[in-house]
């Protein structure tokens, strides 16, 4: 299966789904700007397309981690997404928006599929020895998109427009699907149903999530990031018509972000000696705060500096997460792992963006100055979780 499926194949299948996801978040808030007219409603739409992720995580991941073929799974989950972003465009301005915002939490259940799920594949794509090197691959192609996908969305809202944005972004998840449809599964799985029920493996993967020490600090320090990163995203548009101009060059002020990342990354992925992933976690939460803080000065050099600083935290701070994520987890409920840490931090993600419009409106510095105490409680709360516990079983819990 290696043979028929290479690496390559899987790096373009997830750097186009995951620039139309990073893609679609600024969209939606542009386009929440432009036909609902209001920031509160724009904030409120994104975290509406990512709160649900804590529910379609777990169990996208139990379904994964049970199925014969999971790529075809994964592909069907990657097509719900993309019709879902559609629908919420063809709603926005014609339907009540409660209605466009219910559609867009339904999208949401399958927004994991394009992180976690995708990534929690990658030992069936690679062997072992080979495997640290293709997991800061993996974590690159996150920074790669969201290096392209807030440029892609603000190139475009100004140049066709938001509701465009969104179109190009539909486009590119539906481009991943074949991609998808081809992942491998595991040696053995097709020989017939596990034992247990997805209820069984459901529980047994939060034991792993909240049991195993290291794999609940580097969750519990990622999701408060990615709250810290949702306010930041809320407050990009506001930034750009501050400081650069208008509203969709603030898209661009994560891209900023992104080239950081992925420059730092790459440049851990070749260190012979790098930090310990556990110390890569809390220490990316530390310079994310510092970031944030710097970005409530608002001068546009400053701006710019600041969010490349974000991206020196959050990229090595991914890649620490993947592989304390494979370290940690058992084969048989790798998929769940992914995906419900995948989920919180999507859910993170979109209580920081709720947060943060309504703070925004009243001040953008305060929304800043928020998203910084938030990251630096990221770092403090990694300390408070015990360093040492008993691990839990990796049988599969009977049912």
């Amino acid at each position: 299966m290696r043979r028929r499926y290479p690496l390559r194949c899987y790096v373009a299948g997830t750097v186009t789904a995951r620039v139309g996801d990073e893609m679609s978040g600024p969209a939606l808030v542009l386009v929440g700007l432009a036909l609902a007219g209001s920031s509160v409603e724009a904030s409120t739409l994104l975290a509406g397309i990512t709160v649900s992720a804590a529910v379609g995580g777990p169990v996208l991941g139990a379904l994964l981690d049970r199925a014969a073929r999971p790529g075809r799974l994964l592909a069907g989950a990657l097509a719900l997404y993309a019709t879902g972003l559609a629908a919420v465009l063809a709603g926005l301005g014609r339907l009540p928006f409660a209605v466009v915002l219910l559609i867009a939490v339904v999208t949401g259940l399958f927004g994991p599929a394009l992180s976690g799920g995708w990534t929690a594949r990658l030992p069936d794509v690679v062997p072992g020895e080979r495997l640290p090197r293709a997991n800061a691959l993996d974590a690159m192609t996150f920074g790669a998109a969201g290096l392209a996908g807030p440029t892609l969305a603000g190139v475009t809202a100004e140049a066709a427009g938001a509701p465009t944005a969104v179109v190009v972004s539909v486009a590119l998840v539906l481009l991943a699907l074949p991609a998808a449809w081809l992942v491998p599964a595991p040696p053995g799985r097709a020989r017939g149903p596990r034992p247990g029920s997805v209820l069984g493996d459901l529980v047994a993967g939060t034991r792993v999530l909240i049991g195993r020490p290291a794999l609940a600090r580097a969750t519990l320090a990622s999701v408060i990031c990615c709250a810290a990163q949702g306010m930041l995203t809320a407050c990009v548009p506001l930034l750009g018509e501050r400081d650069l101009g208008g509203s969709g060059r603030g898209a661009l002020l994560l891209s900023c972000a992104a080239a950081s990342a992925l420059v730092a990354t790459a440049v851990l992925a070749r260190a012979p000696r790098s930090p310990a992933p556990d110390t890569l976690v809390w220490a990316g939460a530390l310079v994310q705060a510092a970031a944030l803080a710097l970005a409530a000065w608002g001068q546009p050099v400053v701006l710019v500096a600041a969010m490349l600083m974000a991206g020196l935290g959050e990229g090595p701070q991914l890649a620490a997460l993947f592989a304390v994520r494979h370290r940690e987890a058992p084969e048989h409920l790798r998929a769940q792992v992914f995906t419900t840490g995948a989920s919180l931090k999507v859910t993170g993600f979109a209580l920081g963006a709720a947060a943060a419009g309504p703070v925004a409106a009243w001040s953008l510095p305060g929304a800043l100055a928020l998203a910084a105490t938030t990251a630096f409680l990221a770092a403090v709360l990694f300390f408070a979780v015990p360093s040492t516990g008993a691990a839990p079983s990796d049988r599969p819990v009977p049912t």
